[in-house]
């Protein structure tokens, strides 16, 4: 029999997906059909007897054979949910994720007037801060033309053309002035851990964003070697880490010259960005 309704379809992939062993299938299967239905998740319930016409139901079918191949929802519809704002994601960028939501809620605990975001990735992070602080400017800098192409878009999207600056540059090369904020979610996975991955972060995220090899810590060695130079007297700075990554990282940025060196946690109570100021009055 040829299920119709929206709640035909629900109970079908629900089911799908948890035989297959996909996290929160339920959840999923509603995400993906308000997306299809271009309505709230809310709206999305098993007793929706709406009938679906066909077009909509092969690419239902089709939104689902890719999550069952652990392909990420967010992937799958094109955009995340990040902090307050909805973002456009593509392949050559960060799936931004809630851990990083205590980065910028740490540098949103003062005020700031120019933000260095680097590595800027979808621009999630730049776009976060300068949402909320509508007297700020920032720069984001990235590798990838591709990556700051959605940045770009992100930051259209939220009308903020105007305060927003891409460049195309490996960290800091190109950059030519201060900052009272620089933050970074670089990557930082060891070479060991890729292979133990989640499927859904290690076949769907770029190789980059997600690994620089060896021991993972070098995009900190080249942060720290340079972020000095690039602070305002008593300007702050937040690193994303991985949950053992702390203490070298502080140490890092220790020797890089700066001070008020602290290690955060995320709402799980690991460690996830490490703080730190330029000397200065």
């Amino acid at each position: 029999m040829t299920i119709q309704t929206i709640r035909e379809h629900l109970t079908w992939a629900t089911h799908a997906l948890t035989e297959a062993g996909v996290p929160d299938a339920a959840r999923d299967a509603r995400k993906l059909m308000a997306h299809l239905m271009d309505e709230p998740i809310h709206r999305m319930a098993t007793q929706d007897t709406r009938e679906l016409e066909p077009a909509r139901r092969r690419l239902y079918s089709q939104m689902i054979a890719e999550r069952l191949a652990r392909k990420p929802v967010s992937r799958i519809i094109g955009q995340r949910s990040f902090w307050k704002l909805d973002f456009d994601i593509s392949a050559a960028t960060l799936d931004p994720r809630p851990d990083t939501e205590t980065l910028v809620e740490a540098a949103l605990s003062a005020p700031f007037s120019k933000v260095l975001d680097l590595g800027t990735g979808s621009g999630c992070i730049l776009v976060s801060l300068l949402h909320d602080r509508p007297d700020a400017v920032g720069l984001g800098t990235d590798l990838s033309e591709a990556a700051l192409t959605t940045a770009r878009e992100n930051a259209q999207r939220h009308g903020l053309t105007d305060r927003a600056r891409f460049l195309a540059c490996d960290w800091f090369a190109g950059v030519e002035c201060r900052f009272d904020l620089i933050v970074s979610n670089p990557p930082y996975i060891a070479e060991a851990e890729m292979a133990g991955l989640e499927p859904e972060v290690r076949d769907h995220d770029p190789r980059t964003a997600l690994t620089p090899g060896g021991d993972g810590l070098d995009a900190y060695r080249a942060i720290a070697a340079g972020v000095a130079a690039y602070l305002m007297p008593r300007g702050r700075v937040f690193l994303e880490i991985g949950p053992t990554q702390g203490p070298a990282v502080a140490r890092l940025l220790a020797g890089g010259g700066l001070a008020d060196i602290r290690i955060l946690p995320d709402l799980d109570g690991r460690d996830r960005v490490v703080a730190a100021r330029a000397p200065g009055q």
